[in-house]
């Protein structure tokens, strides 16, 4: 099990950044963790990607088309003191960002 972060700062409209408690710091930018939601939604998806990788993404029937603004974090709030949950700005609230998730999402140790 992951020990949970000292510090999280979300800046909204850029990244999420946790300081753990063994001194690391990973950064996650929003677009990153949004794609990345571990949500049963958004794992399906990536799994029909991984797939189909010519698949063409669903249209957010939530966004404004020509309209769309840049994809930001509404709100997060801590659930008990093992996750996070992240509020977007397309209306995605549904994934429960684990402490132990968040260090596989990495984006500095993964690719």
């Amino acid at each position: 099990m992951t020990d949970p972060p000292t510090a999280i700062d979300l800046a909204k409209d850029t990244a999420l950044t946790i300081t753990w408690a063994d001194g690391s710091v990973s950064t996650y930018p929003i677009a990153h963790l949004r794609r990345m939601s571990p949500s049963a939604e958004a794992r399906e998806l990536r799994k029909g990607l991984a797939e189909n990788p010519l698949a063409i993404l669903p249209s957010n029937p939530r966004r404004g088309g020509a309209h769309d603004t840049p994809l930001t974090a509404t709100d997060a709030e801590l659930v008990g003191h093992y996750a996070i949950r992240i509020r977007f700005s397309d209306g995605h609230d549904t994934g429960l960002y684990t402490w132990e998730y968040l260090r596989q999402i990495d984006p500095a140790t993964t690719r």
